[in-house]
């Protein structure tokens, strides 16, 4: 049986850690194999006391629904502990967040992909306990779409974000504790960091083959399929179309009212992308983009996830947005995820090359090669950092 860090908590916390004041991130997928939250394991605990808790984007209970809606901290109604905001004022811990503490614990849910901003809101939380040298233990889980998988172009720090800090490929393939020691050696080297490992999981598996719980991480993350999606999908909330947002099938479904669904799928077909089938259909979203409105696009339905690239196939629909309909602005415009200047798509991708081979109508293939070749020169950081066979 799999063990995520949580479950291993109790026998493998280092006794230096011992008795010792808490600060504990979390959110609603920070649960044990048997549905407990990480919240009610580690208050009962007798091996630290928590005297503070923080929350990440979506909120501690995950209730905020879209991106960029803030939410500001209170106290908890039954233990009277501080709860922080880690996104609202601020996205990382001021001093006096950290003031009671003496060591701060992360246990979050990643879903594999760069622009989730899960894993920023806990480098941040390492930056901050750097700075003023409390100790900082990540709890750590599996990376959900597997760990032998990479794809995408690797950040380029002219182009840091909320949505991306430090070099990553967007489906990176590590855990949020292989990130965390990626982090420690390359951005915070004083950072007194524990990384509590996984039990049990080999890089192969995906989240339906471990014998886990699926708890929705973020609102708009409700199934395993949303997350096999995701690291293409995603580069759509950088555009004019609906990412799919107020539907039930969000990253899976896409399009906008001037799409005909029948005409882009047998574009899409040209394609010849392996592991993927695109499926016509109309769609009136609830909520963000296109409220509303009856929408004309396509599901996305992956029948070998193995072979599946997301990344590859949403760039695949961008030129064939571009291509059908030429006449259309499809770049969103900032402000986005606290960035101001930078088109949003461009911070999603990393850069504004992918933007621009775009709108030069680029043969997918040429573009696939170059992101190829950043991620490979970006393995040979990575496999230093990997903890799991």
């Amino acid at each position: 049986m799999l063990n995520s860090g949580i479950d291993r908590f109790e026998n493998m916390l280092p006794k230096r850690f011992y008795g010792l004041r808490a600060g504990l991130l979390i959110h609603p997928a920070s649960i044990n194999k048997k549905l407990v939250h990480t919240k009610n394991i580690l208050l009962k605990s007798k091996k630290v006391r928590i005297t503070a808790l923080f929350g990440p984007q979506h909120g501690i209970f995950g209730n905020t629904q879209d991106n960029m809606i803030e939410w500001e901290g209170f106290v908890d109604k039954n233990t009277k502990i501080p709860v922080y905001s880690l996104y609202g004022k601020t996205r990382k811990p001021n001093t006096g967040m950290l003031k009671d503490i003496e060591v701060f614990i992360i246990d979050l849910q990643d879903v594999g992909a760069r622009y989730y901003t899960f894993i920023w809101t806990m480098a941040l939380c390492m930056e901050a306990c750097e700075k003023v040298g409390i100790p900082l233990i990540v709890l750590d889980r599996v990376n959900p779409i597997g760990g032998h998988l990479v794809e995408g172009p690797v950040l380029k720090p002219e182009f840091t974000s909320f949505v991306g800090l430090h070099p990553l490929p967007v489906r990176h393939g590590m855990t949020i504790g292989e990130l965390a020691l990626y982090f420690k050696d390359k951005f915070y080297p004083k950072l007194d960091l524990t990384v509590i490992p996984l039990k049990g999981w080999r890089r192969t598996q995906w989240f339906d083959q471990t014998g886990l719980p699926w708890v929705m991480p973020s609102p708009n993350m409700p199934t395993l399929d949303t997350a096999t999606v995701y690291p293409g999908m995603c580069l759509l909330e950088g555009t004019i179309l609906s990412e799919g947002r107020g539907t039930t099938r969000p990253f899976e479904i896409f399009g906008a009212p001037f799409i005909e669904p029948e005409k882009l799928v047998r574009r899409l077909k040209d394609f010849n992308l392996k592991g993927v089938i695109f499926r016509p259909l109309y769609f009136t979203p609830t909520f963000n983009k296109f409220s509303g409105e009856l929408c004309g696009g396509a599901q996305i339905h992956v029948i070998d996830r193995e072979k599946f690239k997301p990344f590859k196939t949403a760039v695949a629909i961008l030129l064939a947005i571009c291509e059908l309909y030429p006449e259309v602005k499809l770049w969103r415009q900032p402000p986005y995820e606290y960035e101001f200047e930078k088109l949003p798509f461009d911070i999603l991708a990393g850069s504004d090359r992918l933007r621009m081979d775009i709108e030069r109508g680029m043969p997918l293939k040429e573009m696939e090669n170059w992101w190829k070749k950043e991620v490979l020169d970006f393995k040979k950081v990575r496999s230093r950092y990997l903890l799991y066979e």
